[in-house]
């Protein structure tokens, strides 16, 4: 007869086993499939963190890049589970510099009658109108997640992503990669171009316009977007570590396999300003679809020259996405990362500023990305003149990132930013599509209900007067007046607010 230790064992393994096979069946939690048994320690330190956290490690608002508070926001209203705080506000104020405050008003603004907060929050401006692309359009959504390329993400999760803005009703932009089939499942795409110029590109690298036409035509492209720099690491280019460059991404790129993917820090088919504006217009020209660029900010001359040049020619992009220097998922220097272009509170103002002066900033439609996916950072960046803002490590945290920063090593433990078959297959798109979904639709509702109360009724109506900056508890400045912006900046032109308006009764729910 077995000793009762050697039952105990057995029992004790048999129990594992079972829940090893249940993990590795079940489709909801890639942590639980990657990392059978092991994954629940997560769950149960998670469970767990707020006493762990109070007593041995870090308060809810001390972790970087995003908090505890944050990511926590983020995981609820992507779960469609219960995402309000209790007993109080954990920041702590009395030291904070520069606390942003949104200023309610007395009598807030209700929703359109009849409409659901999250129904309808689309741009207040029409994409291409100003130079007439022949395929100009209201963006529907006022949230859309930012550019990610296949390669630095998974296949898997840029089809749940694709899906979820599909399900949203929001943009998804494709990163500079170019179009993979991930890219394919419903979700409307602006196609970022790179200085790679991946999707249509020669033999030798140099940008081909026919291709370029062809890949916009055989895809749901509504905007293209070309890419001068990006937050994460300006001025260098792109780069996919070798470890992510598949079989799968070497064709869609035309690079070779295993090797680092690097594009080059400039672009070969144009070298200054003016070339820039007629790159734009041989794109838009070709296509018919609305033509932007995308840089982050650093030195002032170009964009004084680009806004001088635009009055001058009556030419150029039709939207600028400005990206802070703190943002980015991909891998980078870390002096890159934490040192070159400006971040966004301090970029975007500059840029919009240098269009409002010379009277553009009616004509063209601003889009903002660098940690704007939460409702305090997104409305502020509305109240700045932002029409659009995109969402990226936000949108990759909804689909079960985790923050563990292996982003660049090709061993994401979720299987969001890695090409490891093993990984990945612990991503089930189809259901994280529904988290990525729920998060953009909570991130509008949120907007929507902080603009009604500020007093309106639309956050593209929302500008600098609803805001102040609160330094240590006591002292507080406008953000007009911190920001330096002119009354009227930041908001839509009357006619654009008029057909806000329209569009909004129209979407009454009966």
């Amino acid at each position: 007869m077995r000793s009762w230790g050697a039952r105990a064992a057995t029992a004790a393994a048999t129990v594992v086993a079972a829940v090893a096979v249940h993990d590795l069946r079940q489709r909801r939690h890639a942590i639980l499939r990657n990392f059978p048994v092991l994954g629940h320690f997560r769950f149960w330190l998670e469970a767990i963190g707020p006493e762990l956290r109070q007593y041995i490690v870090t308060d809810n608002d001390q972790e970087r890049p995003f908090n505890r508070d944050q990511r926590r926001w983020i995981y609820t209203s992507s779960k469609g589970e219960n995402n309000l705080s209790g007993f109080g506000s954990d920041d702590n104020l009395e030291q904070a510099e520069e606390y942003l405050i949104v200023k309610h008003v007395a009598f807030p603004a209700p929703p359109s009658p009849g409409c659901p907060e999250a129904a309808v929050v689309p741009a207040a401006k029409v994409l291409g109108a100003t130079h007439g692309r022949a395929k100009a359009f209201r963006p529907a959504s006022m949230v859309n997640i930012s550019a990610m390329s296949f390669g630095s993400l998974s296949g898997p999760a840029v089809e749940a992503l694709n899906r979820g803005a599909a399900a949203a009703g929001c943009l998804h932009t494709t990163g500079e990669g170019g179009i993979s089939e991930h890219h394919l499942h419903g979700g409307e795409l602006i196609w970022q171009i790179g200085t790679g110029y991946f999707g249509c590109r020669t033999q030798d690298g140099d940008f081909d316009l026919a291709r370029a036409v062809d890949q916009a035509a055989a895809a749901p492209v509504r905007a293209i977007e070309i890419k001068l720099s990006q937050g994460a690491k300006a001025g260098l280019g792109g780069v996919v570590p070798g470890v992510k460059v598949t079989p799968e991404i070497a064709a869609i790129r035309g690079v070779p396999v295993g090797e680092d993917c690097i594009s080059p820090p400039r672009h070969r088919a144009f070298g200054d300003v003016d070339g820039l504006i007629d790159f734009v217009e041989t794109l838009a020209g070709a296509t018919g679809l609305p033509v932007g660029i995308k840089s982050a900010v650093g030195e002032q001359p170009f964009w004084e020259d680009l806004a001088d040049r635009m009055v001058t020619r009556g030419a150029g992009p039709d939207f600028v996405t400005v990206d802070g220097g703190e943002g980015g998922s991909g891998a980078a220097p870390l002096v890159f990362a934490d040192h070159v272009s400006l971040p966004f509170r301090a970029a975007f103002p500059r840029v919009y500023r240098t269009f409002a002066e010379r009277g553009l900033h009616e004509d063209l439609v601003f889009i903002g990305s660098g940690k704007l996916g939460l409702p305090d950072t997104a409305l502020l960046a509305m109240g700045l003149g932002c029409d659009l803002v995109n969402v990226g490590r936000e949108a990759m945290l909804s689909i079960g990132c985790i923050q563990a920063q292996r982003c660049h090593t090709g061993r994401c433990p979720t299987g969001v930013a890695t090409q490891s078959p093993w990984l990945t297959g612990g991503l089930d798109p189809t259901l994280k599509s529904v988290r990525s979904a729920a998060y953009l639709v909570a991130l509008r509702s949120e907007l929507a209900r902080l603009a009604g109360v500020c007093g309106h009724r639309h956050p593209g109506l929302v500008d600098l007067d609803c805001f102040e900056l609160v330094d240590h508890g006591r002292d507080a400045r406008p953000a007009r007046e911190v920001y330096d912006y002119e009354p009227g900046w930041g908001v839509p032109s009357l006619a654009d607010q008029a057909a806000l308006a329209v569009i909004q009764e129209d979407a009454r729910v009966p």
